[in-house]
């Protein structure tokens, strides 16, 4: 059995909803507190956060996915920057959530860092982003501490979504939520697929669900049919504010509507969806039947040539954080994992620590197997 604080999660019990924040705060403590207003008036279980600070997520000199340059030409380093929340603004928006009565929960981007500071604020369960599925040294680190891990699988292979299976049980932590997941922003109804998340089932074992990156609602109302036990739904004050995952999060009261769709469809166990459109469009909401097969789409978990291009950007790898001279020992202050993932797998970072290199090695830059004696 897996519990988030007191609540218990299964295909048969009520859905776990994350309303994922994110950044749409903009870096507004003030509106990272209405958001989590707007979650728990919507009666979300649980409103997530992100958790990082930009040396420790991304390189400099890092290019920008698609999706990001929308609004600014900034680098992606800079943009991060000015998406950051402070440790003191962290610890208010935990005791916020408290008050409102609904569980504070946020991804730990940078690293051991960001795990840190969210045990020391309390953290009931951990959530990992599509970018760090591939980050095993992260993922070893918080499956230790025996709480709750929820990964999403964008951009992953069935055999990446086995791995980082691996090296969370492998330390003692069987309490895994596997979520399918399509990295685009927003996800276009025929990149869904939401029959993979079946086969992701049959694959792990593990109990699953879907983190949803659409701007409608469907695809989660159908989700929930298929037995997801957890639903994480992007969601903003406002699609029209500049950042980054505004225009792919939906608003308010959307989500509103969208929480009790997934309460009333679990609560009357309706597994077809077409059923639970009827029934749900009888109520006064305009679900688009015809969209039901197009979400659906294939069983296979592969990922879109889109999500493989933004994956570059999306995912880490180990560099260099520093200047590194030739016949310097490689530590954890020197190198790094961070993005873009366009170099060595972040599995190798504990056999290179230690290590000298071979030749000099600037900030920034990729290192490589060969580079290490």
């Amino acid at each position: 059995m897996i519990k988030i604080r007191d609540r218990e999660l299964g295909t048969e019990k009520p859905v776990y909803i994350i309303a994922e924040a994110g950044v749409n705060h903009n870096g507004s403590i003030e509106l990272a507190k209405k958001l989590v207003d707007a979650a728990a008036e919507a009666g979300a279980d649980a409103v997530k956060f992100q958790t990082f600070r930009a040396e420790l997520i991304v390189t400099e000199d890092a290019d920008k996915a698609e999706y990001q340059k929308k609004d600014s030409d900034e680098s992606q380093f800079n943009m991060l920057r000015n998406l950051e929340l402070s440790d003191e603004d962290f610890m208010e928006l935990k005791e916020y959530c408290n008050t409102k009565k609904v569980e504070f929960l946020s991804t730990p981007h940078s690293g051991e860092w960001s795990v840190n500071l969210l045990e020391e604020l309390g953290i009931s369960a951990y959530k990992i982003g599509s970018g760090d599925l591939t980050n095993i040294p992260l993922l070893k680190y918080i499956a230790k501490l025996g709480k709750p891990v929820i990964i999403s699988t964008g951009m992953a292979t069935l055999d990446e979504i086995e791995e980082a299976k691996e090296s969370i049980n492998s330390e003692g932590n069987d309490n895994l939520i596997v979520l399918h997941c399509t990295t685009m922003y927003p996800c276009p109804e025929g990149k869904v697929n939401l029959r993979a998340m079946q086969t992701i089932l049959e694959k792990t074992e593990n109990l699953v669900g879907y983190s949803d990156h659409t701007n409608s609602i469907e695809a989660s109302i159908i989700a929930t049919c298929l037995g997801a036990s957890l639903i994480e739904k992007h969601f903003t004050l406002d699609q029209d504010m500049p950042g980054p995952d505004h225009a792919s999060s939906i608003e308010p009261d959307e989500l509103e509507e969208l929480i009790r769709a997934i309460r009333f469809v679990r609560k009357n166990n309706i597994q077809n969806p077409s059923e639970a459109f009827d029934a749900l469009n009888s109520q006064g909401y305009s679900l688009n039947s015809s969209l039901i097969e197009t979400i659906l789409g294939s069983p296979e978990k592969v990922p879109d040539e889109k999500e493989l291009e933004i994956s570059k950007v999306a995912r880490k790898s180990i560099v260099a954080r520093k200047y590194i001279k030739s016949g310097e020992e490689l530590t954890s202050k020197n190198i790094g994992i961070l993005r873009p993932g366009e170099g060595l797998h972040p599995r190798h970072f504990p056999e290179l620590l230690g290590k000298q290199v071979v030749r000099d090695i600037k900030k920034n830059e990729y290192l490589l197997l060969e580079d290490v004696k």
